[in-house]
């Protein structure tokens, strides 16, 4: 998304009570979001570099009294609420710091030392690709769920406004307005793809939507939902709450074979999704009752669905029917039906 963007998406996340982490390469802008933040709210800005911290820069030293040892606040902690913590370079920052920082994240606290109330906390990183410094890569999902992400990208028109603004030379503006393949190496952002809808990102979601209007909801509310439950979950409820495209039910095109709206990449991947968690927790005797209209509308779904959707619904059977559980001789049974026709075959083959 556009640097504006990220800034008012991570403004409103913030007024929610959340936390913004803001995903780009280097030199999109990431620090002048919150700068700009910071002085348009007028609040306080703390820049932590954690790839420069230790945990004891962190947690305070230790400091012994007549009876106990208690940790003295470090330098860096906020005196007053109208302050922005800003953690920037978490991806190049050590686990042992990642850890320090957690109950900042989900307490607010750290050991007896409590954020004033009404500061508001962001994150920044780079991408997580082999061309940056990272410690350790950011696998943890109880880490990472604290976060919503926004993914930033320069626009060239945006810049070059930007640019004019701060008294970057007419050489240089001139030069990226001509060429503005240029202005930033165009990669992908992989780290929403590891994102997972939770119980608390769902609540986390809401708290942000209630800040925003119908208008705001209608314009961003793909891209702050696909930043906390991860890309098909957000699909699937943008769709649902504007009513774009309705997603048949499970029940409903496995055994009654109503299979509609799937042309949509995106509809036919949460389907995918749905489908193979209801199959996975599905007990053997419905699918054993079900088992012809299972193996039919499952031939159907392929018909329909774009292919590389479908190929998530057959792995799953084929991974499945494997395996050495109660279940597998129930998905071996749906292949073996399935796989009567030539094209299932040929699918299969190509896995």
């Amino acid at each position: 998304m556009r640097v504006e963007e990220a800034k008012y998406l991570a403004k409103k996340i913030m007024m929610a009570g959340e936390i913004p982490l803001l995903v780009g390469h280097f030199g999109v802008g990431k620090t002048d979001i919150a700068r700009d933040i910071a002085r348009e709210t007028e609040r306080k800005l703390i820049i932590l570099v954690l790839s420069q911290m230790e945990p004891g820069d962190l947690i305070g030293l230790p400091a012994r009294t007549e009876e106990k040892t208690v940790f003295l606040k470090p330098d860096w902690w906020p005196e007053s609420g109208d302050t922005i913590l800003f953690l920037d370079e978490i991806n190049r920052a050590h686990r042992s710091v990642r850890n320090a920082i957690m109950q900042l994240l989900v307490d607010r606290r750290i050991h007896n030392h409590i954020l004033p109330e009404g500061t508001w906390i962001m994150a920044a990183m780079n991408p997580p690709e082999e061309e940056y410094d990272q410690a350790d890569l950011i696998t943890d999902p109880a880490f990472i769920s604290r976060f919503f992400i926004l993914e930033v990208n320069p626009d060239v028109s945006e810049w070059l406004e930007w640019a004019e603004k701060n008294n970057v030379s007419k050489e240089v503006r001139d030069f990226i307005r001509d060429y503005p393949e240029f202005l930033f190496s165009e990669r992908s952002l992989s780290l929403r793809t590891s994102l997972k809808p939770s119980p608390r990102s769902w609540y986390k979601l809401s708290n942000v939507l209630k800040t925003l209007t119908d208008d705001e909801k209608e314009k961003y509310g793909y891209v702050i939902a696909a930043g906390i439950v991860g890309p098909e979950a957000a699909k699937a409820f943008y769709d649902s709450f504007f009513q774009r495209v309705k997603i048949p039910s499970v029940e409903s095109v496995l055994f009654d074979g109503k299979i509609e709206n799937l042309e949509d990449i995106h509809a036919a991947n949460t389907l995918v999704l749905r489908i193979v968690d209801f199959l996975s927790k599905v007990d053997v005797r419905t699918l054993e009752r079900h088992l012809d209209d299972v193996s039919k509308n499952l031939v159907r779904l392929s018909e329909i669905m774009p292919k590389e959707s479908f190929y998530g619904v057959l792995r799953f059977l084929v991974d499945e029917a494997q395996k050495e559980g109660e279940k597998s001789w129930i998905f071996d049974k749906i292949l073996e039906k399935m796989l009567e026709r030539e094209d299932m075959r040929k699918m299969v083959n190509e896995l």
